[in-house]
């Protein structure tokens, strides 16, 4: 059957892109609660109805998809889906301005989506909505919110099928050592490297910096700074296309926060400012630290009330491994001047530079739901006009000593999440109660399981 190659009056460049093209089909994905994309292909048809604009556009998208885990178990605590409501058909809208193509799916033109109810207003648990949500509030405000994700991650020597075969122990790691910043790691598979820099670039997800990390076959990579929705975009579609390059060379990219107890764990680190659209508002030359009121009142919110969105930060089970003390995550919510030590490093110099980097984040997080909660807390310090009271650490929380540390498990966190009166008002009732569920499902999953620790430790002494 022919489709229209005419273009509409108004419509989205886009689609007019696409109508003159011969692609024949389009895939489409969404954010689950974990931050894993969830996506079909749509024949060339059903996306030029889906792409119709509101209130007639769209495409229906399972809800299981806001209710089920990362392995596709069903939640058995959570009102707004369920089998109580036999998992019907929720509203996915597509976002046109997210087109791209994919460099390793013989470049097939690609959207994300997002979830809305049928009166087309946002839908409480969708990810994406609920930093939208944190948006509008900041753009309210009269901020536009820059952000730029970094991200580390192992590589292993694995498939599917041999991972499986190995029931999760014992992965072979890309290259052996510790070995950051190493030229001669980097050359010995540039091949991926190189396929990460170029085919990511292609599908519009610049990366400013990429290279080995310290550890047994990590990188590290930086991707480039843009508007906060912009960024989120490009840090969930960065961690599954990095999945989908890597598995074409016989490479398993993992972004677990800590896969290894003696290493180092990975790190989702979100740098922000503030801008009125043409100026770095967190900069001020009169300041010694260069820092505006602005800059301080952002900072000291983060510092007050981020543990208040902590499982949005640290949303696994394995998160907490990585909050050990004598390591690089922070552990504190401490502050310091270009100190990689600090749960917040403040990154002053000039206009265009001066930053604040959170360093709290795993790169196990939800891209949407990591920005949403650092950017919240930062918000609601500017809302509430805080001022920095503890001074900034040196060295090695030398300043922090009776700061008080982070939670070290996945239910305290989401105890004071669920109860934050801070969390509800800048995410909403019907997400946190969502969310915290969520995660109360998580941690019971791992009250059930018997682990390989408690093998080695107990089965032949006790």
């Amino acid at each position: 059957m022919a489709t229209s190659k005419k273009k509409t009056a108004g419509e989205h460049p886009a689609l007019t892109q696409f109508k003159q093209s011969d692609a024949k089909k389009v895939k489409v994905a969404v954010s689950d609660i974990d931050g894993i994309l969830r996506g079909k292909y749509l024949h060339r048809d059903k996306f030029l109805g889906a792409a119709e604009p509101a209130p007639g556009g769209g495409f229906g998208f399972c809800d299981v998809v806001l209710g089920w885990d990362m392995m596709d178990v069903t939640y058995d605590n959570t009102t707004a889906t369920g089998w109580q409501h036999g998992f019907p058909d929720a509203l996915a809208r597509l976002d046109l301005n997210t087109a791209r193509h994919v460099p390793w799916d013989d470049d097939v033109p690609f959207f994300l989506s997002e979830f809305v109810n049928a009166d087309g207003s946002a839908h409480a648990q969708c990810p994406r909505q609920t930093l939208k949500r944190v948006l509008k509030r900041a753009e309210k405000m009269g901020f536009k919110v820059m952000t730029g994700m970094e991200f580390e991650w192992f590589n292993f020597l694995e498939t599917p099928q041999s991972w499986a075969a190995k029931k999760g122990v014992g992965p072979e790691v890309l290259t052996p050592g510790m070995f950051g910043y190493s030229l001669l790691r980097m050359n010995q598979n540039r091949d991926f490297l190189n396929a990460i820099m170029d085919d990511m670039l292609a599908f519009g997800v610049p990366i400013e910096g990429l290279h080995t990390e310290t550890g047994p076959g990590v990188y590290e990579a930086a991707l480039g700074f843009s508007e906060a929705l912009e960024q989120a975009d490009r840090a969930i579609l960065f961690k599954t296309g990095t999945k989908e390059i890597g598995a074409g060379f016989g490479i398993m990219p993992s972004f677990m926060a800590k896969p290894h107890q003696q290493l180092p764990g990975c790190s989702g680190h979100i740098h922000q400012s503030l801008s009125d659209g043409k100026n770095n508002l967190f900069f001020d030359a009169k300041n010694p630290r260069k820092m505006s009121p602005l800059f301080e009142s952002y900072l000291a919110g983060q510092v007050a009330c981020l543990m208040e969105f902590a499982p949005m930060m640290w949303p696994t089970i394995n998160s907490y491994k990585r909050l050990v003390d004598g390591y690089w995550a922070p552990v504190k919510p401490t502050w310091g001047v270009d100190n990689r030590t600090a749960s917040f490093r403040v990154i002053a110099g000039s206009p265009k530079a001066t930053r604040l980097e959170t360093r709290c984040p795993g790169a196990d997080v939800n891209p949407y739901l990591a920005m949403a909660a650092v950017i919240a807390a930062g918000l609601d310090g500017v809302e509430k006009g805080l001022k920095l009271t503890a001074p900034p650490i040196t060295g090695t929380n030398v300043g922090g000593e009776h700061i008080a540390r982070a939670p070290r498990t996945l239910i305290e966190t989401t105890r004071i999440f669920e109860k934050s009166t801070i969390a509800r008002d800048w995410l909403g009732d019907g997400f946190v109660d969502h969310f915290a569920a969520t995660r109360d499902w998580e941690w019971r999953q791992w009250l059930d399981a018997v682990t390989d620790y408690e093998m080695k430790r107990y089965f032949e002494i006790i």
